[in-house]
């Protein structure tokens, strides 16, 4: 009679555990990779395919370093998995000894006088259409041996991305009040309307919320962090703005702005790439002329080298912006 195949992701706990005193020193970084890999994708069968292994193999692995532990690193879900408390600390532990490694690499390539690597940049969605890969095309054209990993992300997912050490830096418009982070460098980023050359607002130097009320209005949703400006300034004024089309999309909002003859909002970077048949017109409520971008990083993070050299080129263009 044929063995009924078992899900990678339901397979449950092992049966037996070592004795905390006779585990072994865990000396493989390997297992630490699939250990982050399957963290990062919540299944055992993603994280295999992302490791080019078959998902049986990785889950084998797993089983044998949770019993090596001691304990379950990973809950077993209907769709995938979760770390367990143990997990979540081990996961600290394995992120910290790879970025060590990174580190260390990075270190011996620069005794050997060269600048290679992999830099891992999470971002907010303003800085993705003009800043973000004119800053990676300047600095890989002379540092060719350099590679990039850009995520545009939710601004409240950047944070933790940084602090867990899943990428080296990030540029946002919120930090949250984390005092896990340092930042590199920090630009004012005052918040604009943007509309189409035909709208009648056009002429005006400067705007106000209250000015856009009788236009259609488009508003980013609340993962932007554009959003939350917005509603910093609307639970300051007397009047409430209802927007007829709410995205996470800027391309979404400029081109519903531009068809329609409507109005979004976006920081000043982010209209650096906007057509030339719109208009980027400054708001003057307070709470919007103090938007900023920065560059950050987590505290304490020692960067490998291609990252520390790309921070600097990047820190360098945010200045003149």
């Amino acid at each position: 009679m044929t063995k009924p195949k078992s899900d990678p992701d339901k397979i449950g706990k092992y049966s037996t555990a070592v004795p905390a005193k006779s585990r072994p020193m865990l000396r493989s970084q390997r297992i630490l990779v699939y250990v982050n890999a399957v963290a990062r994708c919540g299944s055992i069968r993603k994280a295999a395919d992302s490791l080019h292994m078959a998902s049986s193999a990785l889950n084998r692995r797993l089983l044998d370093l949770e019993e090596e532990v001691g304990t379950s690193l990973f809950e077993r879900l209907p769709r995938g998995v979760r770390l367990t408390a143990a997990g979540e600390i081990y996961i600290s532990y394995v992120r910290r000894v790879l970025a060590d490694t990174e580190l260390v690499g990075s270190q011996i390539e620069r005794l050997r006088g060269l600048v290679r690597g992999h830099v891992k940049v999470a971002a907010t969605e303003s800085v993705a259409g003009n800043l973000l890969p004119d800053a990676v095309a300047t600095f890989q054209a002379d540092h060719p041996g350099v590679y990039f990993n850009i995520t545009i992300v939710a601004a409240e997912k950047l944070v933790d991305m940084v602090t867990s050490d899943t990428v080296d830096l990030i540029l946002t418009h919120e930090l949250y009040d984390r005092d896990d982070l340092i930042v590199l460098a920090s630009v004012p980023q005052p918040f604009c309307a943007v509309v189409r050359k035909s709208h009648p607002l056009v002429e005006k130097n400067n705007l106000r919320l209250r000015d856009c009320l009788p236009y259609p209005v488009a508003l980013g949703d609340e993962t932007m962090a554009g959003r939350t400006f917005i509603d910093r300034a609307l639970h300051k004024a007397s009047f409430t703005l209802e927007p007829v089309l709410v995205s996470n999309s800027i391309k979404v909002m400029h081109e519903f702005a531009r068809l329609s003859g409507g109005i979004y909002f976006q920081f000043r970077i982010g209209t650096m790439a906007a057509n030339s048949d719109m208009v980027v017109i400054p708001l003057n409520d307070r709470v919007l002329t103090q938007g900023k971008l920065h560059l950050a990083m987590r505290r304490d993070r020692v960067l490998p080298v291609a990252s520390a050299a790309f921070y600097e080129h990047l820190a360098g263009i945010l200045q003149t912006i």
